[in-house]
């Protein structure tokens, strides 16, 4: 083999991996905690994670260590963007300490946590100083009442509202966002609710569609409100207009207020599939690498870290998974090709 075709073999390799649908790995969502202090209907129902429920031991869970090796492989790979998650990731000890880690790798430009809230009143400043980019709640009403019974009686609203005033406070420099997932017969009737609160506010309020993530949460289509129906409400009230995508993949279709009151988003992974733009791998808290959200099975990373694997190992090993990867379940429910199957439970990868 000449010189320059070993140079031309290494260039190869090292390039960004492409999946077979010619996707980019660019974004690698991280679950930190398994467990989480809600009980929330269509992600951990109570009546499938009631007190008996076993959960992982701590040394079941990647340590901090092992977490950092990953995302750095990952961000050698192309990876530019981390999202810690759970279950509820500021259940984890000393999270913050992580952040900063995280913070100091090279190549990633986005840092962000999605959380459900309750206990971001007393760690939003920390995690700011730590380099958290930006923060995403969970907030599907803002009725106490109907917040308890969707939180399965274990959160109150107004923990949740001060969370939201202490990220204010904390500055993200890439703001906040809050994710309201939409129900037909729960919670339809309070979306321009949260659009009113929000409006002006610098937020930005995103619907997502009831997706069947996971088997446990009795998903229907008909409990599905289209994304464009939710749309149609709030720009009969506020006129919106479309806003374009701000870096290819980009999941919520964005739209602003005509009136200079800030923007909303939509997230149709049922009515509107976006599977072609996906650019998005999973770590479980166990070290279980997803492909999808919608996955049925893994790939072990936690018995190679922990078996000696070398860092080129390691990253092969990713650089594989993503050459092989073809997933588009969302597609195939739209066609009915694959309505339903068993699929990871989404406390265990976030969302």
């Amino acid at each position: 083999m000449s010189a320059l075709q070993s140079i031309v073999d290494l260039r190869t390799v090292d390039a960004p991996p492409l999946d077979r649908r010619g996707r980019a790995l660019r974004d690698l969502r991280v679950s930190v905690m398994d467990r989480c202090n809600f009980r929330c209907p269509y992600c951990m129902p109570e009546s499938m994670y009631g007190e008996h429920f076993r959960f992982l031991g701590n040394d079941e869970r990647l340590s901090f260590d092992e977490i950092e090796r990953l995302c750095r492989l990952a961000a050698q790979l192309g990876v530019g963007k981390l999202r810690l998650t759970g279950g509820e990731p500021l259940l984890r000890p000393h999270v913050a300490e992580l952040v900063a880690r995280l913070r100091r790798i090279d190549g990633i430009a986005d840092l962000a946590m999605t959380t459900n809230g309750v206990l971001l009143d007393r760690q939003a400043a920390r995690l700011r100083d730590a380099g958290l980019d930006r923060i995403t709640i969970s907030l599907d009403t803002l009725d106490p009442v109907l917040f308890h019974r969707l939180s399965g009686g274990r959160g109150a609203l107004d923990e949740v509202l001060a969370g939201i005033e202490a990220a204010q406070a904390a500055d993200f420099p890439r703001g906040i966002k809050l994710n309201a997932v939409i129900r037909r017969g729960v919670n339809e009737h309070g979306a321009t609710d949260l659009a009113e609160r929000f409006r002006g506010s610098g937020i930005v309020l995103r619907f997502i569609e009831y997706m069947d993530v996971g088997n446990r949460n009795d998903w229907a289509a008909d409990a599905v409100v289209p994304a464009r129906e939710l749309i149609e409400r709030i720009d009969a009230r506020w006129p919106l207009e479309a806003v374009p995508a701000q870096y290819p993949g980009e999941v919520a279709t964005r739209f602003r207020f005509r009136d200079g009151a800030g923007e909303i988003g939509v997230i149709a992974s049922v009515s509107a599939p976006f599977c072609g733009d996906c650019t998005r791998a999973r770590l479980s808290s166990e070290g279980m690498l997803y492909t999808c959200l919608f996955a049925t099975h893994g790939t072990d990373l936690r018995g190679p870290l922990r078996g000696g694997a070398s860092d080129e190992a390691l990253r092969r090993q990713l650089r594989q998974l993503w050459l092989q990867r073809a997933d588009r379940y969302s597609e195939e429910r739209a066609e009915q090709r694959k309505p339903s199957r068993r699929k990871i439970e989404m406390h265990y990868i976030g969302g």
